[in-house]
Order: C-alpha cells, then sequence, then structure tokens
C-alpha cells in the first residue's frame, strides 16, 4: 500500500466508530517479527493517553499514539494502550521470537506477453535497513544497502532459486549478479489453475466450470457458455425414495473439495408451515452418480444456508444463517452448533446484534468468521467452539476477507468514495494473543510430514510413500490418522515407529499408495484402466488439536492416470539440428505394405518429423526410447516398445529371430496382427491393449521361430537393419508396448534415410556373363566362317563348270 493510501485509509478507520488499535512490522505479511523488528504501533480515537509495555520492550514515543515498540527479549509481550475514562481498552499478548532470519528475498517481474515467458530480478534487502521504495514494493533496482548486502550473502553462497508448486519446476539465474541483483531467471509462465490441470492429465470427460439452478433444476455449465440439465426435483425424489406428496426444493449449491463432484443443499416438507429438513446430496460428474448424505437440519421455514466446504479430503463442510455456524465433521458423521463461550453459538448476541457477513477459510484450516460490524471469531477445522478475536476494524468500515495467490490473508476496505485499499491481517499473531488469554494449548508440540505438494501423480507401476510425525507429551496417547475420499483404486501400507524420552513421545506414520494390477493379456484392457483410474483425496492429521495448533492437517491429492505431461523421443534425434526444409520422395509400389498399383509420392514435413538420421545400408540402428515431462528427462524406457513406417513401406527387418530372443511360441508381428485386426488401421492394430509374450507354451501357438522378432527393448539388442539394393527415407513411429508401463498411449516419430554405393554383381555371374558372351562371340564366328566358305566354294568352282558346260555345247 502506497504512502497516501495508508493515510486515506487511518483517517477513514478514525473519524467514527470504536477505538481500535493495531500494529505492524517493515516485513511483508509479518514474516519477521522477532527481537530484531521495528514494531509500529498505532491507537486510533480520542481517548489516548499512553501505552503500557512490558519492561523487556521499549517505545520510542509512549505518549504518541503512534510509536515505534522494540522488545529486546523473546517471548509473549503484552501491550495495551491506556485510555481515559472508565472503560479500558483490549491488550494483545504479542508473541516475538528470536528467529535468526534478518533477510528477505526482493523480486520484480517482467512480462513479455508476447511469448508468454517472465524475467525475475531478485536481490536480498533488510527490513529494517530498506529504502522506503522497497518497503512499498515499486522499486525498480536495489538500494544501495541492499546491493552490498546482496553480494555479501552472494559470496556466502546465497543464490535464489524459484519453485513452481503444481509443474514442480525449477529455475535458477542463468548469468552473474550484475547491479547487485540476480536476473534472467527467465522461465515460462501460465495461470495454472489446479482444477484445469486435472481436466487437461487424465480425465476423459469435461469438469463443470460453473453451476446455475432454479428451485426445481441443475444445470451445469461448460466453456462457450454451454448448459446441461443434470437433475430435477422430480428425478431426486425417485432417488431419495421421497413421497410425491412432499415439497421437495432445492436450496443451494456449491463445489465441495474433490474436483469432481457437486453438493445439493435441499429443501424438504410436508406442510412448510414452520420447519423445513435440509439434506445433502452429491453428485459425481465422472460416474455421474448421485449419493445421499448421512445429514438432515431441522430449520425454520425463512431460514436460508450458505455452504462453505472445508479443505480437507473428506467432504466437510460449515453451514451459516445470520446468526450460527453448523458444523458437519468427518464425512457428516459429526454434526452441531458451533458453540461460544456464551450465548450458545449465537453469534449475533456477541457482536451487538450484528449478522454474520462472510466466512474465510485457508489451506491450513483456520477458519474466520466476519460479521457485518468487522468483530471476527475464530476457529479451526473439526473444532466445535469458536473465540472472539481482537477489534482490528471499526464497526463502520465495509469490509472483507481475502487470501492472495501467495496464501496471505488481507483486509479489503471499501470506502464511500468508491476507493479500494487492502491491508494486511497477522491471523496468526492475532490468534495467538486470544490463544494466550484463554490459556488453551495445543495437545502437541510439534506435527510433521514431507507432503511438499498438493497434487501428486500415479502412473502404472509407481508409487507412492509419505510420513507424518507427531511429538507429544508422554502419556497422552496421540497418533496420527490418515483418511482417503474417492474411488478405490489403490492399496495402502502403513508402518509405525515409536519412541520415547526425557518425557516426550515421538510416533512416525509412513503411509505407500500404490497399485497392484496386472494389465498384460486381459479380456478388456480399456475397461480394466478405466475402473483403477481416478481422483483420491487423503489428509494426514493428529488424533487432536485445538485452535492453538498451528497446523490442523495436512490435504493432498493422488490423480491416477495418465499425466499428459509425459511424452517420449528418440535419444539422438531433434528438430533443430538441420535445415528444416519440407520435400517430396517417391517410395516404389513394390516397397509398400498393402501392393498398390503404382509408387507412393511422400511429403516430408520437418516441422513434424524432424531431421532425419542419415545411415549407412550396412549400418543397423538400435532405438534407445527416452521418457520425458514438463521438467525434462525423466528415464530411460526399459520395456518393450515396436516400431512401423508410417508410410506403409515394408523393405527393412530385425536382426533378431524369435528362436534368439527366447520365444517358445510364434511372437506376434505387424504380419500377423494386421491380418487378425483388419478392421483397424495400421497403428491400431497392435498395442498395450492386445499384447502376449512368447516367452510360455500356455500363450500362442507353435510356429517358425526363425522369422524376425519385431519387438525391441533397451536390452535386447535388436536393430533394424536395411536392405543394400537401394536407399530410402523411412518415417517410422515408435510405440511402448508394454501394458504395464503408462496409462498413456506413449508414441514418437523418427525418420531414418539410408545411403551407399550400390553392391557389385557377383564374380561367378560376371564370368558366367562373359563366358557366354565368348561363346556366342565364336559360334558367330565359327558359323560365320562356314557361312563365307560356302560363298567362296560357290563362287570358285561356278565359273569352271560354267566354261565346261560352254565347252561341251561348243
Amino acid at each position: 500500500m502506497s504512502v497516501q493510501g495508508v493515510a486515506v485509509l487511518l483517517s477513514w478507520l478514525s473519524c467514527c466508530g470504536l477505538a481500535v488499535w493495531r500494529y505492524s512490522t517493515n516485513s511483508p505479511n509479518y514474516h519477521i517479527f522477532s527481537t530484531r523488528s521495528t514494531i509500529k504501533l498505532e491507537y486510533e480515537g480520542t481517548l489516548f493517553s499512553e501505552w503500557s509495555v512490558p519492561a523487556t520492550c521499549s517505545v520510542k514515543n509512549k505518549s504518541s499514539p503512534k510509536t515505534e515498540l522494540r522488545c529486546f527479549s523473546p517471548g509473549v509481550q503484552t501491550i495495551r494502550p491506556i485510555v481515559t475514562g472508565p472503560d479500558s481498552e483490549e491488550e494483545r499478548n504479542l508473541s516475538v521470537d528470536s528467529s535468526h532470519i534478518c533477510f528477505l528475498w526482493y523480486y520484480k517481474v517482467i512480462n513479455f506477453f508476447h511469448n508468454l515467458t517472465q524475467v525475475v530480478v531478485i536481490w536480498i534487502y533488510d527490513p529494517e535497513n530498506a529504502d522506503p521504495n522497497e518497503l512499498l514494493w515499486n522499486a525498480n533496482e536495489p538500494s544501495l544497502n541492499s546491493i552490498i548486502l546482496t553480494k555479501q550473502l552472494a559470496t556466502l553462497g546465497q543464490k535464489p532459486g524459484i519453485y513452481t508448486t503444481l509443474r514442480r519446476r525449477i529455475y535458477l539465474p542463468y548469468d552473474k549478479m550484475k547491479n547487485g541483483c540476480f536476473q534472467n531467471l527467465l522461465f515460462i509462465f501460465g495461470f495454472q489453475h489446479f482444477y484445469y490441470v486435472i481436466r487437461c492429465d487424465f480425465l476423459a470427460k469435461r469438469r463443470s466450470s460453473m453451476a446455475i439452478w432454479t428451485e426445481n433444476e441443475v444445470y451445469l455449465g461448460y466453456t462457450f457458455l454451454k448448459f446441461v440439465k443434470i437433475i430435477t426435483t422430480e428425478k431426486l425424489k425417485n432417488l431419495l425414495n421421497i413421497s410425491s406428496a412432499a415439497t421437495l426444493t432445492i436450496h443451494n449449491v456449491e463445489y465441495p473439495g474433490h474436483p469432481l463432484e457437486l453438493a445439493l443443499l435441499l429443501n424438504y416438507c410436508t406442510a412448510c408451515n414452520i420447519n423445513k429438513t435440509i439434506y445433502v446430496v452429491i453428485y459425481n460428474e465422472d460416474t455421474e452418480q448421485w449419493m445421499y448424505q448421512d445429514f438432515a437440519l431441522d430449520v425454520s421455514t425463512d431460514s436460508f444456508l450458505t455452504p462453505h466446504f472445508i479443505y480437507a479430503a473428506l467432504p466437510d463442510l460449515i453451514l451459516r444463517d445470520k446468526h450460527r455456524i453448523y458444523y458437519c465433521y468427518h464425512n457428516f458423521t459429526e454434526t452441531g452448533v458451533l458453540q461460544t463461550p456464551t450465548e450458545f453459538g449465537n453469534l449475533s448476541r456477541l457482536s451487538h446484534n450484528s449478522i454474520i457477513h462472510d466466512i474465510f477459510i485457508d489451506y491450513y484450516g483456520n477458519i474466520v468468521v466476519k460479521m457485518e460490524n468487522n468483530i471476527m471469531f475464530y476457529f479451526k477445522i473439526n473444532i466445535r467452539a469458536a473465540i472472539k478475536l481482537h477489534l482490528w476494524t471499526n464497526s463502520t468500515m465495509k469490509s472483507l476477507i481475502l487470501l492472495s495467490s501467495s496464501a496471505q490473508i488481507y483486509l479489503i476496505y471499501v470506502f464511500e468514495n468508491g476507493t479500494v485499499q487492502p491491508q494486511e491481517y497477522p491471523l496468526k499473531l492475532e490468534s495467538q494473543s486470544v490463544h494466550f488469554t484463554s490459556k488453551e494449548k495445543c495437545p502437541y508440540v510439534a506435527f510433521h510430514n514431507n507432503i511438499l505438494n498438493v497434487f501428486y501423480f500415479l502412473d502404472k507401476g509407481q508409487n507412492l510413500s509419505i510420513w507424518a510425525q507427531i511429538v507429544y507429551p508422554e502419556n497422552v496417547g496421540l497418533y496420527i490418522v490418515v483418511e482417503s475420499y474417492g474411488p478405490n483404486i489403490l492399496q495402502e501400507k502403513n508402518q509405525i515407529h515409536y519412541e520415547i524420552a526425557l518425557g516426550y513421545c515421538t510416533k512416525t506414520t509412513t503411509v505407500t499408495f500404490f497399485q497392484n494390477i496386472n494389465y498384460e493379456a486381459v479380456d478388456d484392457y480399456f475397461k480394466l484402466q478405466d475402473q483403477n483410474t481416478g481422483l483420491r483425496l487423503v489428509q494426514v492429521r493428529p488424533s487432536e488439536y485445538a485452535r492453538a495448533c498451528p497446523i490442523a492437517q495436512k490435504v493432498f491429492q493422488i490423480a491416477v492416470g495418465c499425466d499428459s505431461t509425459k511424452y517420449i523421443a528418440v535419444k539422438g534425434f531433434n528438430k533443430k539440428d538441420c535445415l528444416q526444409h519440407d520435400f517430396f520422395y517417391v517410395i516404389e509400389k513394390s516397397y509398400l505394405r498393402n501392393q498398390p498399383s503404382k509408387n507412393l509420392r511422400v511429403k516430408y514435413d520437418s516441422k513434424k518429423y524432424g531431421c532425419p538420421l542419415r545411415l549407412d545400408f550396412g549400418e543397423k540402428f538400435h532405438p534407445l526410447v527416452q521418457l520425458y515431462n514438463d521438467n525434462g528427462y525423466v528415464e530411460d524406457v526399459e520395456v518393450n516398445f515396436i516400431v512401423w513406417e508410417i508410410h506403409g513401406r515394408k523393405d527393412y527387418s530385425f536382426n533378431n529371430t524369435m528362436k534368439k530372443s527366447g520365444c517358445l511360441n510364434e511372437a506376434q508381428t505387424w504380419k500377423s496382427m494386421t491380418k487378425l485386426n483388419q478392421h483397424l488401421p495400421l497403428e491400431e492394430a497392435w498395442g498395450p491393449e492386445n499384447y502376449k509374450h512368447c516367452f510360455s507354451y500356455a500363450i500362442g501357438k507353435p510356429g517358425d521361430l526363425n522369422q524376425p522378432y519385431e519387438i525391441i527393448n533397451k536390452s535386447n539388442y535388436n536393430h533394424l537393419i536395411w536392405p543394400e539394393d537401394h536407399s530410402g527415407m523411412y518415417v517410422f513411429c515408435v510405440k511402448i508396448l508394454d501394458p504395464n508401463y503408462s496409462f498413456c498411449n506413449l508414441t514418437a516419430i523418427f525418420a531414418i534415410e539410408t545411403f551407399g554405393m550400390i553392391p557389385s554383381p557377383s564374380g561367378y555371374l560376371v564370368a558366367a556373363f562373359l563366358f557366354v558372351l565368348m561363346l556366342l562371340f565364336f559360334s558367330i564366328l565359327v558359323l560365320s566362317y562356314f557361312h563365307y566358305m560356302r560363298i567362296y566354294k560357290q563362287y570358285l568352282y561356278e565359273p569352271i563348270n560354267r566354261y565346261d558346260r560352254k565347252q561341251k555345247n561348243n
């Protein structure tokens, strides 16, 4: 908030309403609240006299309503303004730490929307000795003190890194420091919403983005403002076995914690004059099933309840009307009215007859109920009583509570002139203060776990192990509870480790989630996959906790299915190391599978196929398939895969035979699989859904084991071999064949161009040809000799005979 904005805010806050006082620090969101911090005190009212502070703290100006406080000893420090008159102001018990954290990271983000990237400039600053622009978070460059501090800590190895929570990416600075800051942390950004990630990873069906309803109908809204009616109250009566004479209307609709579900609150009554009953049903968008919940709440007919689902694995929620909060915990097994120290849970009577304005729920289980006059009550999930918080804002200010993207709590003030101002709210410090007064303590000392993400993916063959540890005083008897909700698609293996020392017990629970299903040679591969994919929510919590506990429970989601960020590639192929240009080439018809009547002219799409690998005729090729995701390389693929030429070429083979590969029966081949699945295109004729191995007499049939073995993996040394009487361009597609490797249909394309000298003919063939040629030559020569001799004789003897005949005639 700017200085001008703070001034406007304070003037509005102090103009009217009850007197209030608050505190702030130079560190954003009260990150540092220690013996080194300067605590700014502000009193808003006309009856201020002086500040009452403990001896372990010193105040800059005791009689000023705006002053600075420093506490030199850690612990709980009681601060209170002394006012004139009979009334006294409430005191706060501020928990001052002795933390060694003194400095914070300052960052500035530069967005480039043309290519959806960001450059983040980062440096280190000291909140107690920072430039005013750094404290207001509008600095474009580090101050001199920050430059010196950043360089000193960088010398000691302090360098920033950006860690994303959903994609789990890590970004580090590329270059050295420049002008006292780390620069060029270039990374791709996107507005990644959790539900959007799930709708894109493994779900075959769309998930709605909104729900609208009338008293008798519910519609789900999708993209492009398309709405589909899913239920009517008449159908709900049949599903719930409710008499057609009774009145059933839709009271309210809300999305629960499970991303695939929708909750309906129903009004049920017969006479409908005085009371009605609220029922809850949940609809699953994936299975399209309605689930009736064991919940019934009797309220007056004019009551309107607003549901707020808790951030939990189970469908737990709280309901509010104008005066009370109703809770439904542990999957509707525990219900009731939220209690208060007095007035039997009627929050209005404890708030000068104000009504409930809003409810705030964060990821850590904190729940704040805000009244219209800005009085607030606090409790945690699974807790059945609330406590009143200190007054932070006067009763006439219009405000609401919001949670920022970084999980920080803000009060948003709306002024009569139309301006809006945010203010940080220290919920943790405020709750600690009221708990210190009420002497409420947490039953355990520490609750630790290794659950660092809210979302995990499990593919075939993978498992997820998490642990949680609780430390508590001896003889308390706590333990860790692991609860899950969703389709029964995962198995669990639990292990508990227990230690006791110095009067404290440490209990550690390790849980491993996994699947143990064999997808090979099943009757319906795709149906079995569909039955074992889905989303399961898990929460880990102590068996007992209180409002004073820092963290109530840890919630995360496990998606079992195809992670859309996974893909495969053949090592050595890319789209950058060659001059990309499209060209045409012709495949001789005799080289094609389907024996067409003419040659095939093919366009080589360099953008799609990448750079071809040029190989000599005699050079064999063994594809090494590698698995990748958004973060880069994952592993070499060890399992079986197949390749085929996408344009239908068949003029290549494999160096391994079925016998050499260890087959006991004839192995599957492209020829046998296309013959078996003639109704399918080539790329669908053979895959993990119909793969059967050849290493058992019980599978397959006997046959010629001297045929080429067309299945490849990393270790079987099966290579592609090429014809040596012609060159060619081959565009192959590779597909993972192992049915137990992934839920994804993993394929990749690579291209190979063969070249080399056409081999000379055989020497025997040449000799035979020359022999025949010479024989022909000598035969012609001999025949010519006899032919010319006959002619010679004819012309030699014919004149003599003529002369003799002439003499006789004479």
